[in-house]
């Protein structure tokens, strides 16, 4: 959070142009170790002469200290007291920084944003087509029903339905709008890659996000490493994962319970895969049982 008092209500104290630049530079300098102006002039196609004082007023205005310049890096490296001002620190940020390069570089190839000694494995895209997710967002938005013509694994055959969305959810892998279905009586995921129309909005929904009680209810999934690794095997395990006490606690709703496991390639039961390949188990499987559904 940036830790400058606001002019007034709602007014950002940064310009948004500006909190990206300033973003870039705590995120490159903490974790790549070496900033300089090229950085920003690659990423923001600003001149050196902007990309310089850009770093500079981060530093008089925002985080005095916080870098210092190194001859013999040709750069800024990460002060010993380094205190992050506009990220959080975390590594997800770096991540995200390095899937934004490489969406750029895939889309447009002239673009040199890549950086050197890093590289992104990009799930392969969705058929997300704007014609669907609009009409799907402005009825969540609205609180209307809509009309779709839908197909599924258990239905492959394209087949009209009337759902009462309230909220689009991206796994990891693929999108999907959680919404009441009318012709089963129960709130279900729609994958939005399967809708083969333009969706149609109709009457005004009866049934919200309130109601479902699989989406509002926050489940705590515990995992730890597979009991039938080795001590020493399962140490590294919950030393990957930042457990303590080879414990880890994640929070989410019931409704994403499915999802979370299989972005972490939970096997149930865990003795369909070999202990090297599975790696973590769930602790509390008699907890979440009930939020286990088989995703469509």
């Amino acid at each position: 959070m940036v830790r400058t008092a606001r002019k007034s209500a709602g007014e950002w104290p940064v310009r948004w142009d500006l909190l990206l630049r300033y973003r870039l530079i705590e995120v490159v300098a903490l974790w790549e170790g070496r900033l300089t102006t090229n950085h920003l002039k690659r990423a923001f196609g600003i001149g050196r002469q902007q990309a310089s004082k850009d770093i500079n007023t981060y530093l008089v205005d925002y985080g005095p200290g916080n870098l210092e310049y190194d001859r013999f890096l040709k750069g800024y490296r990460p002060a010993e007291d380094f205190r992050p001002v506009f990220t959080r620190g975390v590594a997800d940020e770096y991540l995200q920084m390095m899937h934004a390069r490489e969406d750029l570089a895939c889309s447009l190839e002239s673009l040199t944003v890549r950086e050197l000694n890093t590289e992104v494995l990009l799930p392969p895209a969705r058929d997300l087509r704007p014609e669907v997710l609009r009409p799907v967002l402005q009825a969540c938005r609205e609180k209307k029903r809509v009309e779709i013509e839908y197909a599924s694994l258990a239905n492959p055959e394209p087949e009209f339905r009337v759902i009462q969305p309230h909220t689009v959810v991206h796994t990891g892998f693929r999108w999907h709008v959680r919404a009441w279905c009318e012709k089963n009586g129960d709130f279900r995921d729609f994958v939005l890659s399967r809708i083969s129309d333009r969706p149609e909005l109709v009457l005004p929904a009866d049934r919200g996000v309130e109601d479902d009680a699989a989406w509002c209810a926050r489940v705590a999934v515990r995992l730890t490493p597979d009991p039938r690794l080795t001590d020493a095997q399962r140490a590294l395990i919950a030393r990957d994962y930042g457990m303590v006490r080879q414990q880890l606690k994640i929070e989410t709703r019931g409704a994403l319970v499915s999802y979370l496991l299989q972005q972490l390639r939970v096997d149930l039961p865990a003795e369909q895969r070999s202990p090297q390949a599975q790696q973590i188990v769930v602790q509390n499987l008699q907890d979440i049982e009930r939020w286990i559904t088989m995703a469509d």
